[in-house]
């Protein structure tokens, strides 16, 4: 069975950077086909929401607005592990952060909808002074 695992969060100040991973158990990214990734975030009392998400055949990527010129995301199929570059962090940026995979046609359709495929347990992201 696929698992996600999400490591990388903490707590830092405006203006700092984390780099977030999500690894996959029992299962690699390869085996993935048709299937996209990205990185979600649950604000408290909000809904989920996209943060960034790319294709898994070729590396395409999505970027919400909000997150644009901050925030970088990578994958390594090697290591069937994502990463999520944040910089410039804002104390808006505090959320669950979580790794999500589903069959969509496209990265953005990914990050604009509830994936319901695999996702993490999430990793707690704080930004404050």
């Amino acid at each position: 069975q696929l698992q996600f695992v999400e490591s990388g969060g903490g707590l830092v100040q405006p203006g700092e950077s984390l780099r977030l991973s999500c690894t996959a158990s029992g299962g690699t990214f390869d085996a993935l086909e048709h299937y996209q990734l990205g990185w979600f975030r649950l604000v408290p009392g909000k809904k989920y929401e996209g943060v960034s998400c790319i294709t898994n055949s070729d590396g395409v990527t999505y970027y919400k607005d909000f997150v644009k010129g901050r925030f970088t995301i990578s994958k390594d199929n090697a290591k069937n592990t994502m990463y999520l570059e944040m910089n410039n962090l804002k104390p808006e940026d505090t959320a669950v952060y979580y790794c999500a995979a589903d069959r969509t046609p496209s990265a953005k359709i990914l990050c604009n909808m509830f994936p319901t495929g695999y996702w993490g347990q999430g990793t707690q992201v704080t930004v404050s002074s």
